[in-house]
């Protein structure tokens, strides 16, 4: 197999390819150049290729951000997005990062970063598929505890429409809100609306 078919291969099996996994594969990455050059792949953001024409998902910017900065992890509305718990709609993709970790930076897609420690940034963790990419992202009642615990960030109004979605939906039971709450203490603050939704 030749490197033009090697780097056709790698982009049908990984969806987006960057210019290390190509060298990765042992090809100079001019060879990657040349065939975006040659209209065999298209450019979908800084550094991430793909094939021209490839199924993409409403959420290739989720995989773009992965594939970019793996151990983000996707949440807020982000996330509210990704599970269809909210009616909000964000051109920025916000993922949240461990503290005192390098902070990514790139112009597209934009950004909203937000920093947890410990189990406040582990914890409800899901890996989801998108464009053959995996992806990080908090399970929904991480999401609407992450909602609680930054309000001032997304507004009172997001966190309760998350709460109440999620619930009604039955994407999470009280106990897994309830336990998710104490994980990102926010338990005293959500106590009155877990009440509410009952």
């Amino acid at each position: 197999m030749d490197r033009k078919q090697k780097i056709l291969e790698l982009a049908k099996q990984m969806g987006l390819i960057r210019p290390c996994d190509v060298e990765a594969a042992g090809i100079h990455r001019e060879y990657l150049l040349r065939l975006y050059r040659n209209g065999e792949l298209t450019r979908v953001g800084r550094g991430l290729y793909a094939l021209p024409g490839g199924q993409t998902s409403e959420f290739l910017s989720l995989a773009e951000v992965a594939k970019r900065v793996p151990n983000a992890v996707v949440c807020l509305i982000s996330a509210l997005q990704f599970h269809n718990l909210t009616t909000q709609i964000t051109h920025s993709v916000w993922v949240s990062i461990e503290n005192k970790k390098w902070e990514p930076r790139f112009d597209y897609p934009p950004l909203i970063i937000v920093r947890l420690s410990g189990d406040a940034f582990s914890f409800g963790v899901e890996e989801h598929e998108i464009d053959r990419i995996t992806v990080k992202v908090y399970s929904p009642a991480k999401t609407v505890a992450d909602c609680f615990k930054f309000r001032n960030k997304v507004g009172l109004d997001v966190a309760l429409e998350a709460l109440r979605e999620t619930w009604r939906s039955r994407k999470a039971t009280m106990d897994e809100l309830w336990e998710t709450a104490k994980v990102c203490r926010v338990a005293n603050v959500m106590r009155p609306y877990l009440e509410m939704v009952i």
